[in-house]
Parts: structure tokens; sequence; C-alpha cells
């Protein structure tokens, strides 16, 4: 005589387990020993036990009872046995929730989408750019037009499953009748045969081939932007859409700007006595060369804003980030005879305190008569 395992031990449960916990592991254990599915023979004896356990311990009175007598008080405590799948809404609920229901078919399979990855220069990130490259893809055949006979010759209806494409089978198993829907494999779903399969394709109806693809790169885009071309992917089953194609963008570095969302910065190297003078200065920009005024006493690491020339917002019209010219106050490293001169006539007139600038007056006029473009 065979003794019954624990119900809680059954489930995997402990003693004190919630009706949702109860529900939870039930679900679980039923999806993975459910007979359709698990092929182990021992797995139907499995399904039943864990069956008999759910409905033993959902039941509060039950319950209760195999809690105080064990095996003998839920079977015979309150007069009712094994009695099915009441407790759970029947078994067909259970067995939709997790198969999606017993006569469900798949309709044809959509195609399968396609990523390409593209390298584009700043510039064409800003202004947008119409970009070509070659794709190896899945298309129909040429020879054929996707029909998978050979021209002159024509498909003719699927015997097996009658055009259909689909054939039903019915299971039987302990808890009574179950169909299943598959797609057909004399057909492969399509529900035509070829007698003459075409010569190129082989009856496949499908080739791979290389193509030349345009895509528009819109304004704006950055380094992990994506474009999604519609249909462009590989082709799906006789009356599903084609798959998408999606072009991952990745961005060059420039050699002078680098961007932040949509500004642009720049790094503009002025010497120390432009940036003590002030100038007026020509700056590069996405728009080409831009005068940018530096007020006197500029310290090195001082931004400056130029509106409206960093990069368009993608996806809106007029929407456009700025130019940030952040400034590098470079130090000479050599200096000729009269500009060590003037330096140390400056350091004399303004001592130690870098405010005093009336005493160093006479000092720049001397400098503005001296200096003229950027020092070394």
């Amino acid at each position: 005589m065979t003794t019954k395992t624990d119900f809680y031990e059954t489930l995997g449960v402990a003693r004190n387990a919630t009706p949702e916990d109860l529900k939870k592991a039930y679900r679980k254990l039923a999806f993975q020993f459910h007979p359709d599915r698990n092929r182990d023979p021992e797995a139907s004896d499995r399904f039943i036990e864990i069956n008999e356990a759910y409905q033993v311990l959902s039941d509060p009175d039950r319950r209760a009872s195999y809690d105080r007598f064990g095996h003998a008080g839920a079977n015979g405590a309150n007069g009712r046995g094994f009695e099915g799948f009441e407790g759970f809404g029947g078994f067909g609920d259970i067995f939709e929730s997790f198969f999606g229901g017993g006569s469900r078919s798949q309709g044809p399979a959509r195609g399968r989408d396609l990523e390409y990855r593209t390298e584009i220069s700043f510039m064409e990130a800003v202004f947008g750019a119409e970009k070509e490259f070659d794709i190896n893809r899945v298309e129909p055949c040429e020879r054929c037009s996707g029909s998978r006979a050979e021209p002159g010759t024509s498909a003719s209806r699927c015997a097996t499953c009658n055009g259909s494409g689909q054939v039903r089978r019915v299971q039987r198993s302990v808890f009574g009748q179950f169909a299943q829907v598959t797609a057909c494999s004399t057909c492969r779903g399509e529900g035509t045969t070829v007698s003459t399969p075409c010569t190129k394709c082989k009856g496949a109806g499908r080739e791979r081939r290389r193509r030349k693809i345009s895509v528009n790169v819109p304004a704006g885009v950055d380094t992990g932007s994506r474009i999604r071309l519609r249909s462009e992917g590989e082709p799906g089953d006789p009356g599903a859409p084609a798959g998408d194609l999606y072009i991952h963008i990745e961005v060059e570095p420039h050699e002078l700007f680098e961007r932040d969302a949509d500004d642009v910065l720049i790094t503009l190297d002025l010497n120390v006595a432009r940036a003590a003078l002030g100038a007026d200065v020509e700056v590069p920009t996405v728009e080409g060369p831009r005068e940018l005024k530096i007020p006197a006493g500029t310290q090195s690491g001082q931004a400056f804003r130029m509106r409206d020339l960093g990069v368009p917002h993608l996806g809106s019209s007029g929407r456009r980030g700025d130019q940030i010219v952040i400034v590098n106050v470079a130090i000479p490293r050599k200096l000729d005879d009269r500009q060590r001169e003037l330096l140390e006539e400056l350091a004399l007139t303004m001592g130690d305190d870098v405010s005093t600038g009336d005493r160093a007056e006479g000092w720049i006029g001397k400098m503005k008569d001296f200096i003229s473009g950027d020092g070394d």
C-alpha cells in the first residue's frame, strides 16, 4: 500500500499558506506536470496528486478536517471525495490560463524584424542626411514570386489539411478529451503543396538577397537613436505582414564640437592678454564662423551662450539648442624679451592685489599697442 504524500509538501507550501499562496503554487506545478506538456511517464500521476492536494487545501472546511485528521479527514469528514476541479472554476479555466484555450490556433506568422547599425558624421546628425547602405535579407523568390511552384505550374490544395494550413488533433487524458490545433506538417501551414518546385528556390518560395536601402536620417539624431522602416524586414507567412527594419545610429566624434543633449560645446583658447582686455573673436559654429564679444576680465572656464546655434530638437520644428563657448585662458610657455618686460611691469603695478585695476591702466595701454593675435 502506497503512503500518500502530505498535501502541503505536494504543493511545496507551508502549513500556514494563504489561499493566494496555494493558488500560485498550484498554477506553477500544474503547468509543469500537465501531461500534454510533460512527456515523463510519471507526470500524469504527479499531476493527479497536485490537483487532489489543491482541491483539499483550497476548501476551508476540507483543509480544516485534513489538518485535524490527515488524509482520512480530507476524504471522509464532510462526506466528499476528490470531485475534480470545481473549486478552481473547472479544468478548462486553468487550461486556458496556461495554454490560451484548448482549441485556439495561431495565425500566419509575421515576418522577422531586422536590425542594422550605421555610422554618420557629427554634421549629418545635426542637419540630417540621406544615407544608403546594403542589407542582406530574405525576400520572395524572384523567379516564382513566392509561389514555390516552377513558373508555368501552380500549387494545389493540401490534401492533409484541405487547404486550411492547420490540423486538429484530439487527445484523451484522465481528465477528459482535449483538442489541439497545430500547423499542418505537410504544407507547413501554407494550405497548398507544389508538385513541381521552383528550380531557383527549390520550392521554398524565398531567397536571400542583398539590397540597397535609402534612409532619411532626421536632423537631431544622436548615438542610440533608432529609425524604424516599416515592412522592410523579412516577409511573413502568406497573409501575414513583413517585419520591420531598425537602423541603429552611431555618431562619429567631431574634432572641435561636443554635444550635450541639444547644445553644442566648444572650447575657445584665449591668451591672457585678450582675456584681460576683452576682444571680438571669430568662433567656429556648426553654421560657420560667427563673431563673439569676449568682455574684459574673462576668467578661464567662463562660458558664453550663442543662441540657436546648437542641434535641432529631434521630432520638432523650430526648436534648437545653443552653442556653449567655454573659454580656456592659455598661459604662454615662452616669452620674448619685450613680452617678459611688459608682464614684469604689470606684476609691479598690480602687486599682490589682482583686483587693483587702476594702477595697471598705463600698462594696459602699452599692451594694447604691443599685442595683436594669440600669444604662444
